[in-house]
């Protein structure tokens, strides 16, 4: 891979459309444009303007579509590019495509014109994965984090972060130059606070659960006993039959799964098989995984029968998932209530406890308000991607340890450390390594 090769890719999704669009970019985009489309008029581009014309092989018209050329620097890469609007079929983007290549580009790899406009100075790494977060957001919250990153929101906090970093760093050096100046119980005394101070402001960001939430969506968990109306419960959720539901015990036996959208967060749902002590091999296994979703879920759906009295498996249950995120669903509430809101409530204090029929969609109102408020993140959330909250966690591990460091020397270091940390989230400090594992979870194209 090098930057001076002019690279092509077609940069809409494979399958059928309205439009497709293969995309050029580099030194030579304006001439292998210039091979492949002929204007409807005879005239030269003029960059950023549409032109109609045709895509040519030679003297054949392959077919009849726009192009755009766009001069550097005012391009997505900074370099020129020219994009080739089609016909949106699989087979007329492939030969237009396969037209660039034939007259002076190569194939694209993965993400490399987001890689390009990194490079070029255009957006800094962690703008460069938001593009990729703006991709494959599947909830209107999702985007929203993104959107905010590819405007900058976490490049600035880092930056600010880091600019406070350079005061300390400054601080310490003018101490061990200039020691008859200031002594070093004095630098120490006037910087170790605001270190720590610093260290503290970068934990404070680091919200994890937060931010999985807002990349991979809530995970919920449903479990229970058998057929006390979980399947039922997930079908209901979904709007549609994803769970086989029989009024025979231990139908489930293994995990249902299913996504919805509330708020514009996305809910991961897990049917799991009723928990309950069996000889079944099958059925043991079954509630070893229901348990274990339990564990790992980020809210556990605890459905009882609201129609009979607690059972011991019921009890039992309670008494494993205390300690977690856990709401009572009393479910059957159509059937006369043998098991009351407040009388499940005392089985678990401190949970939601809530009541409703799976059969009658207008009780599941309240149930999809508490999943969505479990989902909502706050939109100040500055640090989203998991890559980031690691980098920043080791940054302020590392203002720790210098503001504990017996010597300023020491410190110093650290500081550098924590320096080098933050600067592998704005890409200010980056191995080629880490580019290409970043840039090879792209789609070809971007």
């Amino acid at each position: 891979m090098t930057s001076q090769d002019t690279i092509a890719a077609i940069a809409t999704a494979p399958g059928q459309g309205g439009v497709g669009i293969v995309r050029i970019s580099g030194p030579e985009a304006e001439q292998v444009l210039s091979r492949v489309f002929r204007p409807a008029k005879a005239a030269p581009l003029v960059s950023h303007m549409l032109t109609y014309g045709h895509v040519m092989d030679g003297g054949e018209t392959v077919d009849e579509c726009m192009a755009v050329l766009m001069r550097a620097p005012r391009s997505y890469t900074r370099e020129d590019v020219a994009e080739l609007q089609l016909h949106g079929g699989s087979y007329l983007c492939q030969r237009a495509l396969s037209l660039c290549l034939q007259n002076g580009a190569r194939l694209a790899e993965p993400g490399e014109f987001t890689r390009r406009a990194f490079l070029n100075g255009r957006i800094d790494l962690s703008q460069a994965e938001a593009v990729m977060g703006l991709i494959s957001a599947r909830g209107e919250q999702a985007r929203r984090a993104a959107l905010k990153q590819l405007e900058g929101g976490a490049s600035s906090f880092i930056r600010q972060a880091a600019e406070e970093l350079y005061d300390l760093q400054a601080g310490i050096a003018a101490c061990i130059d200039f020691p008859e100046e200031i002594s070093e119980e004095e630098a120490a005394g006037h910087l170790r606070p605001r270190m720590l101070a610093l260290a503290d402001t970068l934990d404070n960001a680091c919200d994890e659960r937060a931010a999985r939430i807002v990349s991979s969506g809530l995970s919920v968990a449903l479990c229970g006993r058998p057929n006390v109306g979980k399947s039922s419960l997930l079908n209901a959720l979904l709007g549609e039959e994803r769970a086989i539901v029989t009024s025979v015990p231990g139908t489930t036996r293994d995990m249902v799964t299913g996504d919805m959208t509330l708020c514009g967060s996305v809910i991961h749902l897990t049917d799991t098989a009723g928990q309950h002590d069996t000889d079944d091999p099958v059925e043991r296994l079954g509630v070893e995984r229901a348990r274990r979703a339990a564990a790992q879920a980020d809210v556990v759906l605890v459905v009882l029968d609201g129609s009979t009295a607690p059972t011991e498996d019921d009890l039992a249950l309670l008494t494993r998932l205390k300690g977690l995120n856990v709401a009572l669903v009393l479910n059957k509430a159509d059937l006369p209530a043998r098991l009351t809101p407040d009388a499940a409530a005392a089985l678990l204090p401190g949970a939601k406890v809530l009541s409703l029929s799976a059969r009658d969609p207008a009780t599941l109102q309240p149930l999809r308000a508490y999943l969505a408020d479990q989902a909502a993140v706050s939109d100040n959330l500055t640090l989203t991607q998991p890559r980031h909250l690691e980098a920043a966690r080791r940054a302020a591990s590392h203002l720790r340890q210098a503001a504990e460091a017996d010597l300023l020397d020491f410190a110093s270091i650290d500081l550098q450390s924590a320096q080098a940390a933050l600067g592998e989230i704005t890409g200010d400090q980056v191995e080629e390594r880490l580019l290409d594992r970043i840039f090879s979870q792209f789609c070809v194209g971007k």
